[in-house]
């Protein structure tokens, strides 16, 4: 009879009392004078606030030389965004992912290399990571399958499960000893204009859950695109710019698939519609390489249209100078550019030169994290400064909050819910500080789960037999 006690240790270095920068080490106890098996899940850029930029320079509060694996949820910077200083600092291990999420990884750290090299060249440092760093993440990253169980040394298996967040987005499901831990990494508004649906977890024993909209519920999925269309007409009346801080990757390509709709079956005119963000457009690129992960509606469309994202109308700007010619085209008409938050990229050139006309209007498609600038437009503020110019807002400010790639909190609720029956802790990460506690109440009142929300660094030991 075997009587070993079989445990596991989770730390929290990351994603939690932030949204972003998730980080998480997954490692078994063992005796004394034993190597555990150390697997990292996520590695991501802390994002939005003053302290980012320091938080992302910090050393990682362990040695990235003795960590054995890294597994992905998906490719979004505040997942991945770190992984080239993982390498940089010596992290030699395997990484992990889906297929989807290592073509989408390729393109968005080539981005983001970009940023770091023209923000550490501005400040007069040095970079966070260089181009040697990034190259060498991919030849230690291998893609693999959903659901088929990865083993690893030490007794753990890794399953892959579709997460409805973004193209290839995951569920990190670890089977170790009897018992299984969930990483949801983040979780998705199903259903979703292209995604297919999130996949039930019905037999996680502990489960790290996200939280970003932990404390509240988006509108119903039918308003989203009446509201769209409405910005749309709205903005055509007026002859006006209709401006959309868009994140390049999945919020893009949803707006695309549904203006392709709505143009093409002749509910809004055409007018030019200018994709002004060359990571946006490598990303639906990537999009049509991997069609066969998209939902069922769309494979129906495909059928008949054998470009989903493209329709009359529309023009990818990829050089500053295509960028530019934007203006010399007569309202009204439409820019999608990144970055969705407004922080940064060439959405905040357009906003420095179009947000004080009234007849134009500014839509919020996604979350706006605290102390960007988008979400200090979506608070009401009536004049801001944009690349050293003080712009008057008198614009309309919109958000419309269904096209979320997140959970709300009563479809949070419900996803947990699924595994209530066996479910020993809940553990609430990456969300605010009051979107997390307001999630963690929820789960302890209308599921009876024990669930808390960690801190930063606070390691907690699983029993697992």
């Amino acid at each position: 009879m075997n009587t070993e006690k079989k445990q596991v240790k989770v730390t929290f270095h990351g994603g939690v009392g932030w949204v972003t920068g998730a980080n998480f080490l997954l490692e078994n106890v063992v005796p004394e004078g034993e190597k555990s098996t150390k697997i990292l899940i996520d590695c991501g850029m802390f994002q939005g606030g003053e302290d980012a930029d320091a938080l992302n320079r910090e050393p990682f509060h362990y040695d990235p030389s003795e960590i054995d694996y890294l597994i992905i949820t998906h490719a979004h910077a505040d997942h991945i965004g770190r992984i080239p200083k993982l390498v940089k600092d010596g992290f030699r291990g395997k990484i992990y992912s889906s297929e989807a999420t290592y073509d989408l990884s390729e393109v968005m750290l080539a981005d983001s290399l970009k940023i770091v090299a023209y923000e550490a060249k501005k400040k007069g440092i040095d970079p966070l990571y260089e181009e040697k760093d990034v190259q060498q993440a991919f030849t230690l990253w291998r893609h693999i399958e959903m659901h088929s169980p990865l083993e690893l040394p030490g007794g753990f298996s890794a399953t892959l499960h579709d997460a409805g967040h973004i193209l290839g987005s995951c569920i990190v499901k670890f089977k170790y000893g009897n018992k299984n831990i969930v990483f949801t990494g983040d979780l998705g508004n199903s259903p979703d204009p292209l995604l297919r649906d999130t996949e039930d977890i019905t037999d996680a024993d502990y489960m790290i859950c996200e939280s970003v909209y932990g404390d509240r519920n988006h509108e119903e999925r039918e308003e989203r695109n009446s509201k769209f269309k409405a910005a749309i007409l709205e903005t055509i009346a007026r002859k006006g710019i209709l401006m959309i801080p868009s994140f390049a990757l999945e919020r893009t390509q949803n707006l695309l698939y549904i203006l392709n709709e709505l143009v093409e079956s002749g509910e809004v005119p055409q007018i030019p519609v200018f994709v002004d963000s060359p990571l946006a457009i490598n990303v639906t690129n990537v999009f049509r390489k991997h069609t066969h992960l998209l939902n069922q509606g769309v494979q129906d469309a495909l059928q008949g249209d054998t470009d989903v994202f493209a329709f009359p109308g529309l023009k990818e700007t990829y050089s500053i100078e295509d960028s530019k010619s934007i203006m010399r085209v007569d309202n009204p008409k439409i820019i999608i550019s990144s970055a969705g938050m407004s922080h940064a990229g060439r959405i905040i050139h357009h906003e420095k030169q179009y947000l004080d006309d009234p007849e134009n209007m500014l839509l919020f498609v996604g979350y706006q994290s605290v102390g960007t600038l988008g979400r200090i437009i979506q608070d009401g503020a009536k004049e801001v400064n944009i690349l050293g110019k003080d712009v008057e807002i008198k614009a309309t400010i919109r958000t419309i909050t269904g096209y979320s790639g997140h959970k709300d909190s009563d479809h949070l609720v419900d996803f947990v819910s699924k595994s209530a029956d066996r479910l020993q802790h809940v553990y609430v990460c990456m969300g605010e500080t009051k979107s997390s506690l307001f999630l963690v109440q929820r789960i302890r009142d209308y599921l009876g789960v024990k669930a808390t929300a960690p801190d930063v660094d606070e390691s907690v030991i699983l029993d697992m037999n």
